[in-house]
């Protein structure tokens, strides 16, 4: 079962501001799947949910790292599988293990959802072609049974 809505944010900030929004919705468990193009607005994006969770250290892409752990009220774990190279390497990472513990963002997460649980939350972030260089078209589904918070993922807005 999916359902999916559309978003548009016309600044970095309003990226932020779209992920901070959906983290009200977030509980520990929760996966958030982020795709789109190298620069789309991805990292923005996951900034906006870290901090609406209440991380107050800097959140960066850990396109080097792969994993980057941060703490707060909600920990947050976020991913960035660019440079991973199979599906394999993915499941070597044990997601599965940590998820249950905090909030989990997958950058370049399409290559991995055949490792990920089947309830999660994929965002497609697109530049809009025919808007200026910070106008983004966010595309929010929801995956799997959320019940009643399901209605208010696709209802968020910054």
């Amino acid at each position: 079962m999916s359902a999916t809505t559309t978003r548009t944010t016309r600044s970095v900030a309003g990226t932020r501001a779209l992920g901070a929004a959906l983290a009200a919705h977030l509980a520990p468990g929760d996966v958030l799947v982020l795709t789109g193009d190298l620069g789309a607005g991805k990292t923005a994006f996951a900034q906006g949910v870290a901090a609406g969770l209440g991380v107050t250290d800097p959140v960066t892409s850990p396109t080097f790292t792969i994993v980057q752990e941060y703490a707060g009220p909600v920990p947050v774990q976020h991913l960035d599988l660019y440079r991973l190279g199979s599906l394999q390497e993915v499941f070597d990472l044990g997601i599965e293990e940590t998820v249950d513990e905090r909030v989990t963002i997958v950058e370049w997460g399409d290559v991995a959802l055949d490792a990920l649980p089947s309830r999660l939350i994929v965002v497609a972030i697109a530049l809009e072609p025919a808007g200026d260089d910070d106008e983004r078209s966010l595309t929010i589904t929801t995956r799997g049974d959320w019940g009643a918070r399901g209605a208010a993922i696709l209802a968020v807005d910054a």
